[in-house]
């Protein structure tokens, strides 16, 4: 019986251990919402600006470099819920400077 319990308890302790947790609390750096916009469309994140959403917590504008495509994409991700609200495509953004 212990160890049927034990197994229970193992997930839950390595769930917070895993990649891409969010901890609670809205969006608060300009990183975590470039690593959001990101992880939804698989480009580079080169810039992020604080914008006024509906919600109470507002959002980030986030410009997202894609290689090897023509376009880019502009995402608003949600300073509340932690996901990408809307994704419109744009020019390209120039990438990011790999340094030398």
């Amino acid at each position: 019986m212990k160890t049927l319990a034990a197994l229970l308890v193992v997930p839950a302790l390595i769930l917070p251990l895993q990649a891409g947790h969010r901890r609670g609390g809205p969006v608060s750096t300009a990183r975590e919402a470039k690593a959001i916009a990101e992880q939804e469309t698989k480009g580079q994140a080169v810039s992020a600006q604080r914008i006024h959403l509906n919600g109470a917590s507002g959002g980030w504008e986030v410009d997202v470099h894609m290689p090897q495509e023509d376009r880019g994409w502009r995402c608003i991700v949600d300073c509340d819920t932690h996901r990408v609200r809307t994704r419109d495509r744009i020019p390209n953004p120039a990438g990011k400077k790999k340094p030398h």
